[in-house]
């Protein structure tokens, strides 16, 4: 089915609290943001949260991988990319007024102005309806193939027709299904997604359908991993990818089409969103420079639940395993080959030397073969090893320090987890790593590092700095220490529910009564 919908308590009024918007994650995929809304949603009893899933491929996801709590009053999951309807075709002239709509908003959109709350509504309340623009006479109408055909003369540059063609219609298609869900979402009293891209494109749409407060929280910059995303995606092919594939080089038309396309929709879910969350400050100014409106933003930090790990701390041995692990996804973003390279420079100098590759396997088979075939390659099968999803508690006590590699992070929660477990982390200089493992203020800086911060694919750096913890014990007790003191003082999650019980409050006191809460037509 394209699209599911489970109702867990029948209410006459708004089925929950907060709707939380989750693209691609909860609760479908462990780990990562997906442990943090649970934790948000278990550390808040005494609020009711619907759960509004969004996938791409229903193909991509099993079953659920959490059991919900009992706060959660409501679920939905949608597919964005779902069979075609069996759409009986027919001569369409279409609504050219709605096209001539759409193509003042295209053009708004492509000098970056900020559109107006009315401009907004006028394209997004009415968008698959008969009034607008209909998925009807977006696929089959005149109108929209004289729309799509003057738009490829006048801009495109390179591709052909059909490359344009189908690209347009693949951008288009999902807009569609965003704006049913939110025609037929169950009256909540707030929206929170969990991300810009089309979980925060939704929460627009929702706001401006039903005048209800829009939160939104950032983990990672959506348009920034995108970015990353589509520069190596091999199912775009453009006149670029003859002579290049990277961020540094031009790209081609295609390609920048779809970057172009999710700043925009996240530059819709800023305009309307408020308060705007990051994870730290850099994300925050990264957000200001993206379009946010700075008095909108705030920082929350992540937190954990310290006594979880306090059993793992007492389970570490005396001295220091000689054993790196990296916890996280088997994804490019997460560089895992650069690890397996880092392991086998590490292993020339120390040959008892191991490496924990901890994490779900399934969202890129290609990928996680690749890794397993340079593992191979440089002799490392008795060194590396692929462990799948692992109980974290289990897992830490046994590593002597944990590895990130990325080359994208937020606030990895990964790494307070081993702070809280006594483990050291050495980890890439992207995201928030730098302050969790050196400090961010001058009395946190002053509690020291609780590890390395090395540079993005430099598994030489990488290595060197792993031997200067393991090799020197005094060197990794203090990294140790630094660890479990930042976590305990800054990092506690008590304090980030009470910063999401405070914006939640504020976002219900400013909703509609529940009485007066009504589905639009």
């Amino acid at each position: 089915m394209a699209r599911q919908r489970a109702q867990v308590m029948q209410t006459n009024g708004p089925v929950a609290d907060i709707a939380l918007l989750l693209e691609g994650t909860y609760p479908y995929v462990r780990g990562g943001v997906s442990a943090w809304v649970h934790q948000i949603i278990s550390g808040l009893p005494e609020i009711n949260f619907a759960v509004v899933f969004i996938g791409g491929d229903q193909k991509m996801y099993g079953p659920p991988q959490y059991q919900f709590p009992s706060n959660v009053t409501h679920v939905e999951t949608h597919y964005l990319l779902r069979p075609p309807k069996a759409l009986k075709t027919s001569a369409r002239k279409g609504n050219r007024r709605a096209f001539s709509e759409m193509a003042e908003l295209h053009a708004h959109m492509r000098q970056s102005v900020q559109l107006s709350g009315e401009e907004m509504i006028s394209a997004f309340s009415r968008l698959g309806s008969v009034e607008g623009v209909s998925e009807e006479d977006f696929l089959y109408s005149e109108a929209s193939w004289d729309y799509i055909t003057q738009q490829y003369r006048e801009r495109c540059t390179e591709p052909s027709f059909v490359d344009y063609f189908w690209a347009i219609r693949a951008m288009h298609a999902p807009l569609f299904i965003l704006a049913d869900i939110a025609a037929k979402l169950p009256p909540v009293r707030a929206v929170h997604a969990i991300s810009t891209g089309y979980a925060g494109l939704l929460g627009a749409m929702i706001r401006l359908r039903r005048n209800i407060p829009f939160v939104l929280t950032e983990h990672g910059i959506y348009t920034k991993e995108r970015k990353i995303d589509l520069a190596q995606a091999t199912w775009i092919h453009d006149h670029s990818d003859d002579v290049c594939n990277t961020l540094h080089d031009e790209m081609g038309y295609i390609r920048g089409l779809w970057i172009k396309f999710y700043e925009q929709i996240g530059r819709m879910a800023y305009a309307h969103a408020s308060p705007i969350v990051s994870l730290y400050e850099g994300n925050r100014q990264r957000q200001i420079a993206d379009g946010a409106v700075p008095e909108r933003t705030r920082v929350i930090t992540n937190g954990i639940d310290l006594q979880r790990y306090q059993t793992a701390l007492e389970k570490r041995p005396d001295g220091i395993p000689p054993i790196l692990g990296l916890i996280g996804r088997v994804v490019p973003i997460k560089d895992i080959k650069t690890f397996i390279r880092t392991m086998r420079m590490l292993v020339n100098e120390r040959s008892d030397a191991l490496g924990w590759i901890v994490g779900p396997e399934d969202e890129d088979p290609s990928y996680v073969n690749e890794c397993k075939e340079l593992v191979a390659s440089l002799g490392l099968q008795d060194h590396v090893k692929f462990l799948g999803f692992q109980n974290v508690t289990e897992i830490l006590p046994q590593l002597g320090l944990m590895v990130l590699t990325s080359i994208s992070e937020a606030l990895p929660l990964v790494v307070l987890e081993a702070f809280a477990s006594g483990v050291p982390c050495l980890a890439t200089d992207v995201g928030s790593c730098r302050e969790l493992i050196e400090g961010s203020g001058e009395e946190d800086r002053a509690l020291g590092a609780a590890g390395s911060v090395v540079f993005i694919a430099d598994p030489e750096g990488a290595a060197k700095a792993a031997l200067e913890l393991l090799n020197n014990t005094a060197r990794w007790h203090a990294a140790q220490q630094a660890g479990l003191e930042r976590v305990k003082r800054y990092y506690n999650d008590k304090l980030m529910f009470s910063s999401y019980r405070n914006l939640y409050m504020q976002a219900l006191d400013a909703a509609a009564p529940p009485s007066l809460i009504t589905v639009p037509a």
